[in-house]
């Protein structure tokens, strides 16, 4: 009788021995497994081949088996029905709010099965190409969401979304999984490698001076009464230009020259999820298909997001900053935080420090470069009260890591920070699309 695993094995034409020889080439040779994967794997659950062994043809038993390791095989499965929910209320247009938030419930499992994807994928294409694939498509979501954003020109959401994902996982996440680890382990002491925290404050502190650049040229061209948005705009291009190149030798120094500083702690309760439980092109068309539902999704949250801000009286900006990456991520800030609980604050750390570098060195001036190319004028121009919060955040957590060592007051620091901004944002009413509209309209007269 074959399980789940050898129906996936049996859909690349090999035997188990030739298999088996595969999985201990991977695992000597080191599958990346990063923070934000292992993260992710909390929300996972294993799957019992002998529902679907019984099924009498091959096809439809590779099938079924397929899909009950994507779809059954996460915790967070209970949200899959709101992806055909969201999709009925657009048809028969049940109101545009109710789209915004089951299009918001429909994105949840889908971030953590695009992660569980890319790591299955892995296992055949060996640790370069699997960490290049963690590397670009560990934030697909949020960078999905903000390409929609920018093809729909709402460039306020956009530097929304993408600022509040770095203050969620600078603040949020890092700060729950310190204060619940600290209050987990009161009479442990909870230590961490400073190296990686080194390296990712690093360069969130590159890309924060690379955002004030053009607010500070805007602000020192001001007096002159000459139009600066060109100016801005180029300046945030060539900005741009150098936080890609940045990214890439940070992707370098991760993956190749210095990989056991980011390598994720081993233990041996994992060593039973060390192998693949689907194909290669299996996983291939599920991680082509989850995409396409999450574009698909990422359009009703782009276009029905101001109807919902009108409708429940809550800001754009609360909604972009807060609310959408915390539901985007919500597989990762679980596994972060249960990680903290065993005292492995290592893991914790590359979470949100990961998440928030990528975020920040590779998302945000990939959507300039897109929108240079797509003539759309994006550039890293978040206004003051956007620059300050994430400023005054990137400072706070670089002081917060410096000793090495954690405890539960570090926590609550971060979370309350977390609190004042959200109660900012709350009230925070200036109509976003209006600065974007100047904008334009000085570029027009350029």
């Amino acid at each position: 009788m074959e399980s789940a695993g050898d129906l996936s094995y049996m859909e690349n034409g090999e035997s188990n021995k030739s298999l088996m020889g595969k999985e201990t080439c991977n695992n000597n040779g080191g599958v990346i497994r990063t923070a934000q994967n292992r993260s992710s794997s909390f929300m996972r659950k294993k799957s019992d081949p002998m529902l679907v062994s019984t099924v009498r043809f091959q096809m439809l038993r590779q099938f079924l088996a397929n899909l009950q390791q994507v779809i059954l095989g996460t915790k967070l499965a209970v949200f899959f029905p709101a992806i055909p929910l969201a999709i009925a209320a657009d048809c028969y247009e049940f109101g545009r709010p109710w789209i915004f938030a089951l299009s918001l419930l429909g994105l949840t499992p889908l971030a953590e099965r695009v992660s569980f994807l890319t790591e299955q994928i892995a296992y055949y294409t060996g640790p370069a190409v699997g960490g290049l694939l963690n590397a670009t498509c560990g934030n697909a979501t949020e960078l999905i969401i903000a390409l929609f954003a920018l093809y729909q020109n709402k460039i306020h959401v956009l530097k929304y979304s993408l600022m509040g994902s770095v203050l969620s996982n600078l603040l949020l996440v890092l700060g729950t999984s310190l204060l619940c680890g600290g209050l987990a382990n009161l009479k442990k002491e909870q230590r961490y490698d400073r190296k990686q925290a080194d390296v990712n404050s690093g360069l969130l502190l590159l890309g924060l001076l690379c955002h004030m650049l053009p607010l500070m040229f805007r602000y020192a061209a001001q007096s002159s009464g000459i139009s600066i948005a060109k100016s801005t705009l180029e300046l945030s291009r060539a900005s741009s230009v150098v936080m890609l190149a940045a990214y890439i030798g940070y992707i370098i120094f991760q993956l190749k020259t210095h990989r056991q500083v980011f390598d994720a702690q081993e233990d041996g309760e994992d060593e039973d999820e060390e192998k693949a439980v689907i194909g290669f092109w299996s996983g291939f068309s599920w991680l082509v298909g989850m995409t396409l539902v999450i574009a698909l999704l990422s359009e009703y949250v782009v276009g029905t997001v101001e109807a919902a801000s009108e409708t429940w009286g809550i800001s754009i900006s609360f909604i972009s900053i807060i609310l959408i990456p915390i539901v985007g991520n919500a597989a990762e800030h679980a596994g972060a935080i249960i990680f903290a609980f065993k005292n492995k604050l290592d893991i914790s750390l590359g979470v949100a420090l990961g998440s928030a570098t990528q975020i920040s060195m590779f998302a945000v001036p990939l959507c300039v470069v897109v929108g240079w190319i797509m003539r759309i004028p994006m550039d890293l121009d978040f206004s003051l009260l956007e620059t300050g919060c994430l400023a005054l955040t990137i400072l706070v957590v670089a002081f917060t890591l410096q000793d090495g060592t954690s405890h539960y007051m570090k926590g609550v620091v971060l979370c309350l920070c977390y609190i004042a901004i959200s109660v900012c944002f709350f009230v925070h009413k200036v109509p976003a699309p209006l600065d974007q509209t100047i904008v334009n309209s000085e570029l027009n007269s350029a």
